[in-house]
């Protein structure tokens, strides 16, 4: 009984984000294609609708062959690893601001999140390949350079409002004020460096690294991937915000500033070339680094937060 509880839970959490994962899909297509002044999928259903679906379809029934000198465990159970990652993310995701613990659920997302680096480096090591090995070396050299100002972004906003009294609202509103727009920008740098997404796509860049870590992978594999990779844009729209807006999960207002936020990821890769991976780095740990650091450190001294 109690496993069929866990299951239900497990299903009606995952069950909506892969369905939104499909329509996400079928915006960037078609915005895409609008952009280079063509329709995009259209013939399946009304206006492509069932498109994703046929895809997905497609590549489930695709036939899986990877060379014989593979790790076949660690090649199949990381994308696997990676999916329930995602899961778990948003099984611990606070409602609100106000919600039970809600600094002690972020810190838990941000462990979790960490997790992250681990299959995406058996990913390309179980490949036996080494495109697959440098683009997995890439890939987790980025997410751990942008995994520390993002949780330093996040400890900043955690810091600022646990600390907010009746007495002190105003000066907290106008210092929220004056920060948010500097700390927007870095935030949105961050999310498409940590998923990977254009123009900091360095992991899977097919041009440099012929698609880089999962370049082995098809069908199953190569779906699990895929799901990860839209799930967490999702997860981090919807993250925004809650987190930032205070905003309840279950809301129409955060469905449609979620899909905003997930159709800039989308705008960005159509607009901006990608970028080069030494300078991506050097941004991290020179610029961004010491920007959270000494903000955190003004908030501290000067504000006695």
């Amino acid at each position: 009984m109690h496993l069929l509880i866990i299951l239900i839970k497990f299903l009606v959490t995952i069950l909506p984000v892969l369905i939104n994962v499909a329509f996400v899909t079928l915006l960037e297509r078609k915005i895409l294609g609008y952009t280079q002044l063509r329709l995009g999928p259209n013939k399946i259903s009304f206006a492509g609708v069932f498109q994703p679906f046929r895809d997905a379809v497609k590549l489930f029934v695709k036939q899986f062959e990877v060379n014989s000198n593979v790790n076949w465990k660690l090649f199949s159970i990381s994308p696997v690893f990676i999916l329930i990652i995602s899961v778990i993310i948003w099984t611990i995701l606070p409602l609100n601001r106000f919600a039970r613990n809600w600094p002690l659920r972020i810190i838990s997302v941000l462990i979790v999140l960490s997790l992250g680096v681990y299959p995406i480096l058996l990913r390309g090591w179980a490949s036996n390949r080494k495109y697959a090995i440098m683009g997995s070396i890439r890939g987790v050299a980025q997410t751990i350079s942008y995994e520390i100002s993002l949780a330093l972004v996040i400890i900043q906003f955690i810091v600022l409002f646990i600390s907010i009294n009746i007495k002190d609202h105003i000066g907290s509103f106008l210092w929220g004020v004056s920060v948010v727009p500097f700390t927007a920008v870095i935030w949105v740098v961050l999310l498409l460096a940590e998923t990977n997404r254009t123009p900091f796509d360095f992991a899977e860049g097919e041009s440099e690294l012929v698609s880089g870590f999962n370049i082995e992978y098809a069908s199953i594999g190569f779906v699990l991937i895929f799901l990860r990779e839209y799930a967490s844009i999702i997860l981090f729209s919807t993250f925004s915000i809650v987190f930032f807006l205070n905003k309840e999960i279950f809301s129409i207002s955060t469905a449609l500033l979620s899909l905003l936020i997930t159709s800039m990821w989308i705008i960005i890769r159509a607009t901006f070339p990608r970028y080069r991976y030494d300078k991506l780095i050097n941004i991290a740990w020179k610029r961004y680094l010491p920007i959270r650091l000494g903000v955190i450190s003004f908030m501290r001294v000067y504000l006695h937060i």
